[in-house]
């Protein structure tokens, strides 16, 4: 019987920190420790010279399923594997939220044998850069009330008009909608509000795509905040926000450095949601990575037509980056669900279901060809796949030309992905093409939508609300229409319909509200119905963590 995630974590032999800076060649003087395993790395080493010549492997997967797809498992084992052949490679991934972690599944640092460490700290507080992005986020918020409670100085915002949300790094859904400023005429301005979670915020976004603190400020200072009672447009930067927001972020714009369950160097950085932002850790992390390896493995939030699109469209086309090979992460278990296998049946072998479910990996394999990849198709192995399932992907990739191959990171680490990693490294270096993203900027907003609902969703058309109309026509007064689109979108379907498996056909994409993120750059079309706060489970992972009198923490996954 394997051990649970976190005793294997325990179990493992961590090295200090300033061991694996050593073995990257970075000086210890250069690290900011946060205590014996974990420390913080300067923006000043990034060498966009090094950057260049050394090439980056993005990991993505198929539509999510309640059986799990294991991106973050794959993309560990990967990059161990990767070193195992002697490779010089680091894994460079997102920071996990507490709202996930104590509420639907435990921790989010990988799994078996193929986690980043240490595991607890990942999970929990880290190094505190999601705490900041809350606070820096609220400052902006509660600047925002005091103009109201100060009408007039400098300006009269309206406070129906306001967009800007607060932010909590906690599953409550009781914030997601209530009114603030009750308990008289010095307790603020009674007004309807709303709670995001904070990996869900424009600041985390900014924070992700920000390449030094001149450029946070100025993308801080580019919120859109809503319109005085004559139309006038506020920004942060009318309410001289963006420096103080920018000094809570001084040491969150700093990435993390830790390791692998082998050592291997991890860089841990962000943490946007890729069903509402762009979905991947931040620019500064992935060269910082770039720098000090040959090789950077990195993933993109969800599958192939949220994460990996806002990848190439969203965080490349910003950063002037590229990678040098894709690879699609698909289970067994998960194709058989998309073949409408039941969940509670999926362990028990079915062709027919696996045969019927591929059409979702092959709308998968098809997006990543739209910018000209040829992705690798890793299959996280589960002991309950039969031979005959295993054998019917790989003869079904065949066909399309793809490679698939096997992977048992998670039972065998860095050394049961060995086959994908030499697959990896053969693709990365003989891929020479320019990236292709999805659409021109310069097209108009619908049709830029349009391009993305057709092509990652294969949807036959786009139709608008009322109201997403309405903000089609704010954005072109604000000048904004020639920003990248994040759709955001449910992570459980193809389509707008989080109920819909499998590849669905013949059907819209509604659009019924689109949001500006002026700050990060990017707008925000919304198809179907979006909870930026999620509630926890009724029976929430928070229940069965626990520590003891020594400080040992079990029940984290």
């Amino acid at each position: 019987m394997v051990p649970s995630d976190i005793n294997i974590a325990k179990a493992a032999k961590i090295k200090p920190i300033y061991e694996i800076a050593s073995q990257m060649g970075i000086a210890e003087e250069n690290l900011e420790y946060f205590g014996r395993y974990k420390a913080k790395l300067p923006l000043h080493l990034i060498d966009e010279e090094k950057v260049k010549k050394s090439r980056l492997i993005l990991v993505t997967a198929i539509t999510p399923t309640p059986a799990g797809e294991g991106k973050t498992t794959t993309s560990i084992g990967l990059a161990q594997a990767m070193n195992v052949l002697e490779h010089k490679t680091t894994v460079v991934l997102r920071e996990p939220s507490l709202g996930p972690v104590f509420g639907v599944k435990g921790g989010a640092a990988g799994g078996g044998y193929s986690q980043v460490i240490p595991m607890e700290d990942i999970n929990l507080h880290f190094t505190g850069d999601i705490a900041a992005v809350e606070k820096a986020n609220n400052l902006l918020a509660a600047l925002i009330d005091n103009q109201l409670q100060n009408k007039g100085k400098p300006f009269d915002l309206d406070p129906r008009t306001i967009s800007w949300r607060r932010v909590m790094d906690m599953n409550d859904r009781s914030l997601r909608d209530i009114v603030i400023g009750l308990g008289g005429r010095t307790q603020g301005v009674p007004r309807q509000d709303v709670f995001n979670i904070t990996a869900a915020s424009e600041v985390m976004a900014i924070l992700c795509l920000s390449k030094d603190i001149e450029d946070l400020k100025q993308r801080l200072g580019n919120i859109f905040v809503g319109y005085t009672y004559d139309k006038q447009a506020i920004y942060a930067r009318d309410l001289n926000a963006q420096g103080a927001m920018a000094t809570l972020l001084k040491d969150a714009i700093k990435p993390n450095l830790v390791q692998t369950l082998e050592n291997t160097p991890a860089i841990i950085h962000g943490g946007p949601f890729a069903n509402i932002a762009q979905g991947t850790n931040s620019v500064v992390a992935t060269k910082l990575g770039l720098t000090f390896s040959d090789f950077v493995v990195t993933e993109a939030g969800f599958a192939s037509d949220l994460g990996a699109e806002k990848f190439f469209d969203i965080k490349m086309r910003s950063c002037g980056l590229h990678p040098n090979a894709v690879v699609i992460v698909a289970t067994v278990r998960a194709l058989k669900y998309h073949g409408n296998q039941a969940i509670a049946e999926l362990s028990t072998p079915n062709v027919e279901a696996l045969r019927i479910g591929l059409a979702n990996l092959d709308k998968h394999i098809e997006n990543m060809k739209a910018f000209h990849f040829n992705p690798i198709v890793a299959i996280n192995r589960f002991a309950s796949d039969s031979e005959e399932e295993l054998k019917l992907i790989e003869s079904h990739c065949s066909k399309m030309g793809v490679k698939v191959a096997l992977n048992e990171a998670w039972a065998k680490g860095g050394k049961g992905a060995l086959s994908l990693a030499e697959m990896v490294v053969e693709e990365a270096k003989k891929h020479n093409k320019e990236l292709s993203y999805l659409y021109d900027t310069e097209l108009p907003v619908e049709e830029k939508i349009e391009i993305i609902a057709r092509k990652m969703y294969g949807a036959t058309k786009v139709e608008y609300t009322a109201k997403a109309r309405t903000q089609l026509k704010t954005i072109s007064d604000l000048q904004l229409d020639k920003l990248p689109i994040c759709i955001a979108k449910t992570q459980n379907s193809l389509s707008d319909n989080p109920k819909v498996r499998n590849r669905p056909e013949n059907f819209a994409i509604t659009i019924r509200d689109i949001e500006i993120a002026s700050g990060a750059g990017f707008i925000i079309p919304i198809a179907g119905e979006i909870i930026r706060m999620p509630g926890l489970p009724k029976v929430p992972s928070a229940e069965v963590i626990d520590i003891d009198k020594e400080g040992n923490i079990t029940g984290l996954f």
